[in-house]
């Protein structure tokens, strides 16, 4: 619902105003490669990551995800600390709740996900540039071009995917489609708020084509 502004001053300064989340996340971060060792062993033996660990990771995976929204100019408000569900308008949907994950699979995490991080290395390198671009549009216009916008979006959302498969919280291999959880026909943005509350109508089965009518037997002659 994002309606693309943004203010010349804060896009201006916007790496500037990050300084202080990029020091957070280092220092989080630090703190995740630890818990990250404990939770893999714990995988191991019983087969998911644990609870408070699941939570921890998935809470840096949503605060970094603002912070690289906010850096990137996808998003407009400055993010909070925490990493709390529903903070931000854009948001990583992870799970809270531990899954059961394959025990060979968490064995070998480290190696299956490197191709997917690679990947998103790469993404990092191109958001960085679309980025760049994006900034002088932003300076000019007071607005976040769409695509630069969806782009970036995506992005993001196949990076924080990596981590997420390698951190555990999910088994899931990141997937670069933008509409996987999308259901098919789902409108992305809704009309009105009326229009989100309402149920979805009901589809009708198309009629029955109708037959065509048989001609009419023409009139026999008259007698004169």
């Amino acid at each position: 619902m994002d309606d693309l502004r943004r203010s010349r001053l804060t896009v201006f300064f916007r790496p500037l105003l990050c300084i202080p989340h990029l020091i957070w996340i280092y220092l989080w971060g630090a703190v995740v490669g630890i818990v990250f060792i404990l939770n893999w062993l714990v995988a191991l033996i019983i087969g998911r990551p644990a609870k408070p660990f699941q939570r921890f990771n998935a809470a840096f995976l949503r605060y970094t995800t603002t912070v690289l929204s906010f850096l990137f100019l996808i998003a407009n408000p400055f993010p909070g600390f925490t990493g709390e569900p529903g903070s931000y308008p854009i948001e990583l949907e992870v799970p809270t709740t531990p899954e059961k994950q394959n025990r060979l699979k968490t064995f070998f995490r480290l190696f299956l996900v490197y191709p997917a991080l690679a990947v998103a290395g790469a993404l990092l390198y191109v958001t960085y540039f679309v980025t760049f671009l994006a900034w002088w549009a932003a300076m000019i216009t007071g607005r976040m071009p769409r695509g630069f916008r969806d782009l970036g979006a995506n992005a993001i959302r196949y990076i924080e995917q990596g981590y997420a498969f390698a951190l555990l919280v999910t088994g899931s291999y990141p997937c670069a489609s933008p509409y996987v959880g999308m259901a098919l026909g789902m409108p992305v943005v809704a009309a009105t708020p009326a229009a989100m509350e309402a149920p979805p109508a009901a589809v009708e089965a198309p009629a029955a084509a109708e037959q065509p009518a048989a001609p009419e037997a023409p009139e026999a002659p008259s007698e004169t």
